[in-house]
């Protein structure tokens, strides 16, 4: 079959640069209408480039050295030698190939490595067989490159001669490249950070710091959704985190959290959702103007059972937990399986793994939550980087009910996913809590509880007394405020009130 690499100026709306011709997974996608993105397209120049390769814009630009050929055969070589592997895009095109031709490519080159990776991801996507008898024998190679990705523990395919070390399954699988930035993460082994932060710290004030921490996390993931909770809300969302990692993640555990952080179940169904979901704005009619829609209904037992496979595959692999988080946590909420609460489950995933693979020290909880906060821009456009491209592939009408339904085909685009930038983002979350909250919350304390000490020297008080004085110099920066003064503290000299000023000054200095 011979592929269409000259596009009329323009690929997926991206301009195609002067002088190239489309190559691997943008030549494929093209010449067979495929519907899916293509995230980092490449071509083909024709002139010869320093490096052999360059990026442009969002394209990756090979040396003419590179051509390719006009054959589907020859695009497919090129993608699965050179280009990150796109699982959607190799179901959809081994859907809209001929099978005879699948089988044509792979017994021209039997042995070849993209050949066998092709045979045997063609088998594992489809569900389906190809005519074709097991492979000559030869070394078995890697699905993925060890060295580019990060990968589960290999599963021998003598049938086609192929290592299995994908992070999921057929039905469901993240992809995880190996970039700088979560090679130096994992390098750095925040968890035995972490470790020897709480070891050198006393078992009460870490009682109270994981506290406060807990407290912080329950805050934050309210407002991330632009609530502002009461109490007991916040109580229950203590509750689940607390309980995270203590079951087998399942359904029916993933459904008995989302009731934990629910509880109120009157106007908003527990479990998996008999109809759509969207995330974005209404116009003035209160029609839905959708930024991103979730799954369909029908395709959520398939999806969530798909997502449940491939995070015991990853734990049973021992994938680095927070890379194994992000993976879960990730995959759950592009799928949006519920009417309502996919986000703090979401987050409440990513708690789950970490306590479950004992990556935080017992009872502590890191605040990822809070960090997400503080970088909400960054949480966000991790989030809308996977979920945009994905759009023009979904297919949606209103509903009489002002809501969304979806009429395509679209569980393979819930299936599949390159999940590196949430890794690193998630990674980086982390470290910032290991780095700095956990350590800083620890030091407040210790200062925080020198101050009392000294002042309770200085003047009999209650606790609750001293505490309250503490807090509110520290937020008259430095002096405890006149209207408190001539209040509730109207019985210290002044002499007292600024020796106390003294020692909360000393306590916190350099803080």
């Amino acid at each position: 079959m011979k592929l269409d690499l000259e596009p009329r100026g323009f690929f997926q709306e991206k301009p195609v640069p002067t002088g190239t011709r489309l190559a691997g997974w943008s030549a494929l996608v093209h010449s067979l209408g495929i519907a899916a993105p293509v995230c980092r397209p490449s071509c083909i120049s024709d002139q010869y480039i320093g490096g052999s390769r360059r990026e442009e814009g969002d394209w990756i630009v090979f040396d003419k050295r590179y051509q390719a050929g006009e054959t589907f055969a020859d695009h497919l070589t090129f993608a699965l030698k050179h280009e990150d592997i796109d699982l959607l895009i190799l179901k959809r095109i081994f859907q809209a190939i001929p099978k005879n031709e699948i089988e044509d490519f792979i017994r021209a080159v039997p042995t070849g490595s993209p050949t066998r990776r092709a045979w045997y991801l063609y088998e594992l996507l489809t569900g389906l067989t190809l005519d074709l008898d097991d492979a000559p024998r030869a070394t078995a190679v890697d699905v993925l490159n060890p060295k580019s990705y990060f990968t589960g523990k290999p599963q021998i395919s003598r049938r086609h001669r192929v290592r299995d070390n994908l992070l999921g399954t057929g039905t469901f699988c993240p992809i995880i490249r190996r970039t700088p930035a979560l090679t130096r993460f994992v390098q750095r082994d925040l968890s035995a950070r972490a470790r020897e932060t709480i070891g050198r710290t006393g078992s009460h004030l870490v009682a109270r710091a994981a506290s406060f921490l807990l407290l912080a996390d329950s805050r934050a993931s309210f407002e991330i959704e632009g609530e502002r909770p009461p109490c007991n809300r916040l109580e229950r969302w203590s509750r689940a985190i607390l309980q995270a990692g203590k079951n087998p993640l399942t359904l029916d555990e993933i459904n008995r959290l989302h009731c934990v952080l629910l509880e109120d179940t009157r106007f908003v169904r527990p479990g998996l959702r008999p109809d759509g979901v969207f995330l974005g704005e209404r116009d003035d009619h209160g029609d839905p103007l959708p930024e991103f829609v979730g799954a369909r209904p029908a395709d959520l037992p398939g999806l969530m059972n798909g997502l449940l496979d491939a995070n015991n595959r990853m734990r049973e692999d021992g994938l680095d937990p927070v890379l194994k988080a992000a993976a879960t946590a990730f995959g759950f909420v592009y799928v949006h399986p519920f009417q309502d609460g996919n986000g703090r489950m979401h987050r409440c995933l990513i708690h789950h793994v970490l306590a479950e693979r004992k990556f935080t020290p017992p009872g502590i909880v890191f605040p990822v939550s809070s960090v997400m906060l503080d970088r909400i821009d960054d949480y966000r456009r991790t989030l809308q980087r996977h979920s945009a491209p994905l759009m023009p592939f979904i297919e949606w009408r209103p509903t009489v009910q002002r809501n969304v339904e979806v009429i395509n085909e679209t569980a393979d685009l819930y299936r599949y996913y390159d999940c590196t930038a949430e890794a690193e983002f998630l990674y980086a979350c982390v470290e910032r809590t290991v780095e700095h909250d956990l350590p800083r919350e620890i030091d407040f304390l210790r200062r925080h509880d020198e101050a009392i000490r000294r002042i309770m020297d200085l003047v009999e008080m209650p606790d609750r007394l001293a505490k309250d004085l503490v807090m509110f110099i520290r937020q008259n920066e430095g002096v405890l405020p006149k209207q408190r003064r001539e209040g509730e503290f109207n019985k210290l000299s002044r002499d007292e009130v600024s020796a106390i000023e003294r020692i909360v000054s000393d306590a916190f200095e350099g803080f």
